[in-house]
Formats: C-alpha cells, sequence, structure tokens
C-alpha cells in the first residue's frame, strides 16, 4: 500500500500515539487571581481527565495538590497534566499568578511552545498580567488571550481589550464576543464561523446550543468581523487580496491566516468566557489546538558546540540526536528526586544513558513518566516534543542541557531574578542541624531564586527569596516535607554593593613553603556595569602572559569575592571586571594560586571604588474605595515611594509608584486598618537604586 506525503511526515514524526502534528504544549499563564487554575481545572474536565471537577476556594483543585496551595488558595508551584481534545494530546502546565513564584513561570515559558493568558473580566491588565506577557515575549512564546469571569459585577470586554492594546502593546483582536455581561451573560458569538453558542445553566454538566446570531447583535458582529478580517489582512497575502476587492473570506481561509500570524507571534487572538460558570472553556480548547503551535511549528531549538563555540540548532524530530533541557527539579516523596524535562529533538528510553554536557557526566534513566498533577503514569520512552518527567538524574540541575555524547549542544540557559529578602535560620535542635541542611540543599536545588549562603562573621546561615510569601512557604516546608524544626528571624532586605568608578588593582598571591611554592599574579579594571548585568568577567589577556588554564580559575576567584562587598558584606552586582595583564611561574603557578590571585584583585579594586549601597525597590499597585485617597497617599509618601500614577477604575482609585522594599514590610496589615480591608495591592521586583545615605549610614552601622 502505498503512504500519501501526509502519512509519511506523520510516521516519521510519531510519538508512539499521536503524530507530533498533534501535540500542543501549553502552559495557563496569568495574574493572581484571574482564574488560571479554575480554568485548568474545567479543562481537565471536559477533556474527560476528571470526573469530578475541584475548586481552589475549597482547597479541592486537582492542580494545587501542595497542602500550602489547598490552605491558601493560591498555586505555589507549576504543575504538569496531559489531556486529550479533538485528536490532539495538550500538555499543559498551570503556573502561580505571584509575582514571589515568578520563577515558576519564567521556567515553564521557557520550555512551551504557546500559551493561554487569562485576564479578569473586571480588573483587566494587572501588574503580574504584564510581567508574565514580558516574560512569553522573551521567549517569543505565541499567545491566546482568554478574558475571564465576564458574570461578575463590574465585568467589561470591550475596556479589557483596550487595556491589552495600551499597557502590552498586543496586536491582537477578538475572535469572540461576549452575549449579555455581568449577570446577564449567557453566551458568545464566534466571528470566524458567525455563530452563537448559548449556555444552557452555570453547572458543569450543562450543555450549550449552536444557532443563529441575536437579531439586536448582527450588525455588531458583522463590524466586529470586518475589523478582524482586516487585522489578518495585515499578516496574509490572500486575504489582503480578498480584502482590497471586496470579496468574502470564507472560514477556513480566516483559520488558516489566523494560525499562520500566532505562530509567528505576531497576532493574538481574544477569547472570552466565564470558567467559574463553565462557559467559555470547550471554545478555548478547540482555539488552542487550532490556533496554537504543535513542536513542529517552531522553530529549531538553537544551541552552541561546545568545543568550537559555533552556533547550532537541533530540528525537532525523533530521528536527530538527541536533546533536552531540564527545566525543573522536585523532591518527590515516592520517586525520590524528580527531574522534569523538554525533549526537543531524538529519544530517550527508559534505562538507557544520557549526557549532561553542562556537568560533564553520564547518568542512567531509570524512570520516564508523564505527569498529572503530583500523580505519574510511567512510559517506555520520550520523544521529540514531549514534555516528562525522568527519575535517576542525580546530579543534574534546573537549566542543564542533556544530550548524546556523539552529538554534543549546549542550550541556551535560563535566566532568574535576583532574590530581594533574606532571613536568618537555625535549627531548633542538636538533631535538626543536619537535617536542616540536607534539607535546604535540596530545596535550593528545586527553586533558583531559594538561595543559602553562610555567613563567616555572624557564624548565620542566610536563606534568601522573592518575598516574605516565598520565605513562609519554604519553612512551612521545612517542618511538612522535611520534618526539620527551625527558628527563624525576622525578614531582612537583601542589600547589595557597586562600584562607582573605574579602578585599576593588582592581586598577587605568592608563598614559598621550602618545597614547590605558590604563584599568581593579576591585573585588573573594574568598571562600574549596566543596571542588572550583574557580574561580567572579559579576558582581555595577549600574549600569553597568563596561559588559558588559569583564566578560569581567575574568574572563579572573582566571582566568589562578589559575593560579600567591602562596605558591609553584601553581594557585589553591576560590576564588569576586565582581565587586562598578569603573570605566572613556570613551577610554582596552580589554578589555586591564580583563583586566590582574582580574589585579592577585586577586593583591592573595590575598596578603592567608592561603592554604593543598592537597596530593591518595588513596583506598586493600590487599588482602594476613593474615600481613602487622603490616608493611603500619606502612608505611602512616609514609605518614601515615588507615585508614578493616580486613576480611576468605576469608584475605586488606583495608585501606581515605585517603593524600597525596606518600608513595605507588615504592609499588608497596615493598608488593611487604613481602609478598613476594603484595599488590596500587588508588588514586584523593578530595580536597585542606591540608599540614601542617611539611611546608608544606619544599615552599615557607622
Amino acid at each position: 500500500m502505498l503512504l500519501t506525503t501526509e502519512q509519511k511526515i506523520n510516521n516519521k514524526h510519531m510519538i508512539r500515539d499521536l503524530p507530533l502534528q498533534k501535540i500542543r504544549n501549553i502552559g495557563i499563564i496569568a495574574h493572581i487571581d484571574a482564574g488560571k487554575t479554575t480554568t485548568t481545572e474545567r479543562i481537565l474536565y471536559y477533556a474527560g481527565r476528571l470526573y469530578k471537577v475541584g475548586e481552589v476556594h475549597e482547597g479541592t483543585a486537582t492542580m494545587d495538590w501542595m497542602e500550602q496551595e489547598q490552605e491558601r488558595g493560591i498555586t505555589i508551584t507549576a504543575a504538569a497534566t496531559s489531556c486529550k481534545w479533538q485528536d490532539c494530546r495538550i500538555n499543559i502546565i498551570d503556573t502561580p499568578g505571584h509575582v514571589d513564584f515568578t520563577a515558576e513561570v519564567e521556567r515553564s515559558l521557557k520550555v512551551l511552545d504557546g500559551a493561554v493568558v487569562v485576564f479578569c473580566g473586571v480588573g483587566g491588565v494587572q501588574p503580574q498580567s504584564e510581567t508574565v506577557w514580558r516574560q512569553a515575549d522573551r521567549y517569543g512564546v505565541p499567545r491566546i488571550a482568554f478574558i475571564n469571569k465576564l458574570d461578575r459585577t463590574g465585568a467589561n470586554f470591550l475596556k479589557v481589550v483596550k487595556d491589552m492594546e495600551l499597557k502590552l502593546g498586543a496586536s491582537g483582536f477578538p475572535i469572540q464576543i461576549p452575549i449579555g455581561i455581568e449577570t446577564d451573560f449567557k453566551g458568545i458569538i464566534d466571528l470566524i464561523k458567525m455563530k452563537a453558542y448559548i449556555f444552557q445553566g452555570d453547572e458543569i454538566e450543562s450543555s450549550f446550543t449552536e444557532g443563529e446570531i441575536p437579531h439586536d447583535m448582527i450588525e455588531k458582529a458583522k463590524i466586529f468581523q470586518h475589523d478582524l478580517i482586516e487585522k489578518l489582512a495585515e499578516h496574509d497575502n490572500e486575504v489582503m487580496d480578498k480584502y482590497v476587492h471586496n470579496q468574502p473570506v470564507s472560514a477556513a481561509e480566516m483559520k488558516k491566516a489566523l494560525r499562520k500570524a500566532v505562530i509567528k507571534d505576531m497576532f493574538v487572538p481574544i477569547l472570552c468566557g466565564a470558567a467559574f460558570k463553565n462557559k467559555g472553556v470547550q471554545m478555548l480548547l478547540d482555539a488552542v489546538c487550532e490556533y496554537l503551535p504543535s513542536p513542529l511549528d517552531i522553530l529549531p531549538i538553537a544551541g552552541i558546540e561546545p568545543d568550537s563555540e559555533k552556533e547550532t540548532s537541533r530540528k525537532t524530530a525523533d530521528d536527530e540526536p538527541f536533546s533536552a533541557l531540564c527545566f525543573k527539579i522536585v523532591t518527590d516523596p515516592y520517586v525520590g528526586r524528580l527531574t522534569y524535562i523538554r525533549v526537543y529533538s531524538g529519544t530517550v528510553k527508559r534505562s538507557s544513558y544520557v549526557y549532561n554536557i553542562s556537568r560533564d557526566q553520564k547518568e542512567r534513566l531509570s524512570k520516564i513518566v508523564r505527569m498529572h498533577a503530583n500523580k505519574q503514569e510511567t512510559v517506555e520512552e520520550a520523544g521529540a516534543g514531549d514534555i516528562v518527567g525522568v527519575v535517576g538524574l542525580k546530579n543534574a540541575q534546573t537549566g542543564d542541557t542533556l544530550c548524546d555524547e556523539e552529538y554534543p549542544i549546549i542550550l541556551e540557559k535560563m535566566h532568574f531574578p535576583e532574590p530581594v529578602v533574606s532571613m536568618a535560620i537555625e535549627p531548633a535542635t542538636k538533631q535538626d542541624q543536619d537535617k536542616l541542611g540536607m534539607a535546604l540543599s535540596k530545596l535550593q536545588e528545586e527553586d533558583p531564586t531559594f538561595r543559602v549562603r553562610y555567613n563567616t562573621e555572624t557564624g548565620q546561615t542566610l536563606v534568601s527569596g522573592m518575598g516574605e510569601l516565598h520565605l513562609e512557604i519554604i519553612i512551612d516546608r521545612l517542618s511538612r516535607e522535611f520534618k526539620v524544626a527551625a527558628n527563624t528571624g525576622t525578614p531582612q532586605v537583601a542589600y547589595k554593593e557597586m562600584p562607582s568608578k573605574e579602578v585599576r588593582a593588582v592581586g598577587k598571591f605568592i608563598q614559598q613553603t621550602g618545597g614547590r611554592g605558590q604563584y599568581g599574579h593579576v591585573v585588573i579594571l573594574l568598571k562600574p556595569g549596566e543596571p542588572g548585568t550583574g557580574i561580567q568577567f572579559n579576558n582581555k589577556i595577549v600574549g600569553g602572559a597568563i596561559p588559558r588554564e588559569y583564566i578560569a580559575p581567575v574568574k572563579n576567584g572573582i566571582v566568589e569575592a562578589s559575593k560579600s562587598g567591602v562596605i558591609a558584606g553584601y553581594p557585589v552586582i553591576d560590576a564588569e571586571i576586565v582581565l587586562i595583564d598578569g603573570s605566572f611561574h613556570e613551577v610554582d603557578s596552580s589554578e589555586l594560586a591564580f583563583k586566590m590571585a582574582g580574589s585579592i584583585a577585586l577586593k583591592e579594586a573595590l575598596k578603592n571604588a567608592r561603592c554604593k549601597l543598592m537597596e530593591p525597590i518595588m513596583g506598586l499597585e493600590v487599588i482602594f474605595p476613593e474615600d481613602y485617597t487622603g490616608d493611603v497617599i500619606g502612608d505611602l509618601n512616609s514609605r518614601r515611594c515615588k507615585i508614578q500614577e493616580i486613576s480611576n477604575k468605576g469608584i475605586a482609585k488606583i495608585v501606581k509608584g515605585a517603593v524600597p522594599l525596606a518600608e513595605m514590610f507588615g504592609y499588608a496589615t497596615a493598608i488593611r486598618s487604613l481602609t478598613q480591608g476594603r484595599a488590596s495591592y500587588t508588588m514586584e521586583p523593578s530595580h536597585y537604586a542606591e540608599v540614601p545615605s542617611n539611611i546608608a549610614d544606619k544599615i552599615i552601622g557607622r
């Protein structure tokens, strides 16, 4: 029997049960409380994955499986699951909305092919919506927007659409419009098919009917469809040709143009619904299958050949050499250390060996599992485009590349924000001492934004994270999961130090001990760096003044020394260090000597670089009833807040500003008492700024 071209392609890209064209790797991302987890629960129910829907407010949501998530009604960790809809398999990652867990969104977007961004029909584009949108922009992730909660009082579909354009610069347009709004929301008009879907009730089992558009909305729907075709004409020549010549554009042509524009990340289709009332979720699933890319639609994954440092790539195909990225590590109570990987090319079988090029180690995969929240389904192999959990990788870290040793490639790493809050922690009893160290190192492996460091001057162990809630959850997990009792200090701001002028410094490490000695000598330039660049190291050695094998130890010494500055022992940020000269000894030079010389040179440079103390500044948005305007603004002014914008949303006032984190501890209690519990606020890290001298003196203890 002869196979068609399409069947040959399907067979070539077959991943066991489905061809690659039928796979969708998507994430659900949004601001806190926009309805991500509720939407995911509905998706799983309608796709036949769940037989009973869990509710976030009852603590029964499948995807919020951690005890802390169920108690607080928030998502803390990104949970992965898989379901089938139409003829597609959809791998879904439900991500947190709270800014303290932004690393979960960052690493999920890195490995996803598409995303559903959920917006609240009342709140519109909120601060964390902007953050996740920018993260998706950075990774070039194609998106569908779902405007949720249209049944709520104050919902306004068109205002949210306008908000998206103004605040996010989104090139999007509705492909659906709601029938009714707030308590009258009863259906959706599909602008492509020009059909109306009327929902029969609010219950999960309620069905909907497809029919003609209500008479009073036909004109409005036609205007919207005309504008949609005009938008699509910008991205598709065939649609443009028909639009210019006033010819009708069929639904199939619109879908084709829409899919093409979405995959190129040039257009965002906007859908609507009310997930809690079970309205619009099936149409959202249809749109995911129709418009979001399969692993075959995305560009080949880019990487670097380790030896030549040339750029290279891997196509999404099972017959390519194996390559995968470790994007998450969790400690599972049943299987131990579970590593989530995204397979970009090739296949990997259970019980096979893989090469971790980032660690230069071979390790054996003892088990491969598909995840459904915290439940697992064992599979024999994983292929290109798959997102799976693997057991057996003892040394892999977040961001490591796994590949075929014969065809090495290093995939681009993920970037995570720096922690902004620290606290001291100590074991409650002698027995807890060893257990605490082990538990902290496991938590640090799991979470790239959680750091542990030992302060040699005070003898304290310091833990750092993205906010008070982040550290609170960590301490809670220590006692529940690891059975470790610990005492903690009050949260402190994670200050940094930064040089303000360019200096030249020499580092020499010379020791003579009778036998072979130690000799390392380096000359560096220390310059202030651009904001947000961290520590940049550049090697400008010419003529072999320092042999190549000693350059990496010099860099390691500099990076280690940068963890403790000269003003008050805080880490150094935004500095460029250029290695310009040095010398070596044929016999006495060693890696250790050059590492020490690098460390000495940086310490010397920092002493003369007029270092400044830097503090984290937070972007703040406070929403409150107008009556409390004076009290709220007066309180913010007393906290050194720079108010950037005051606006109205209905009867509520919105204040946006930039405020030092040091002034915001306990703000939740303060704002509640000021407004009788009627205000809400969101805060996210914005940038670092110099601490005013009078406050810096107090911090340093002058």
